[in-house]
């Protein structure tokens, strides 16, 4: 039978909500940054909103790996610290438990986030590089296509009124 530790659920517990909490929160930084980077090549291109919705998404799923590191030491600095206030963290050395003990159960879960986000890495993210660029790169040649065709039309329309 499979059996967890009443402390090792209570540290889960505390690092969890905040473990998805700032993840989200440095998604979302990236995601902005992200935006910031591309935004001259998206605003006034008569982009539609579903086409930007599936772009933001491929490039949050491309920003993961970037965003779960940081999420992962905040979470932690952030969770220990709480305990520390709490003088929980206190009371558990009183106790007699060790601070590797104590880490324990937040070691065995990043490892498992680790092998996890090692095989998102491996299998989810090329694909959706390849979908987030080629969205990009092919609404971008699209809209230069019309721009010079435009320009083009009116060249001729114009020399065919002939202003010299």
């Amino acid at each position: 039978m499979f059996y967890i530790k009443r402390l090792y659920r209570f540290i889960l517990k505390s690092f969890l909500p905040l473990f998805l909490m700032t993840f989200f929160i440095c998604l979302f930084i990236v995601l902005m940054q992200f935006l910031w980077r591309y935004v001259d090549e998206m605003v006034g291109k008569g982009l539609e909103m579903s086409v930007l919705a599936e772009l933001f998404f491929y490039a949050a799923v491309t920003m993961v790996p970037m965003a779960l590191p940081l999420a992962i030491l905040l979470a932690s600095l952030m969770t220990f610290g709480n305990l520390g206030e709490r003088l929980e963290l206190l009371a558990i050395k009183a106790a007699g438990i060790s601070l590797l003990q104590i880490m324990r159960p937040l070691v065995i879960f990043l490892i498992f986030v680790a092998i996890g986000a090692f095989f998102f890495q491996n299998n989810v993210l090329p694909k959706s590089q390849v979908k987030m660029w080629t969205l990009l790169l092919f609404h971008a040649a699209k809209i230069s296509r019309t721009r010079y065709s435009l320009k083009v039309y009116f060249m001729i329309r114009l020399a065919g009124i002939t202003f010299m």
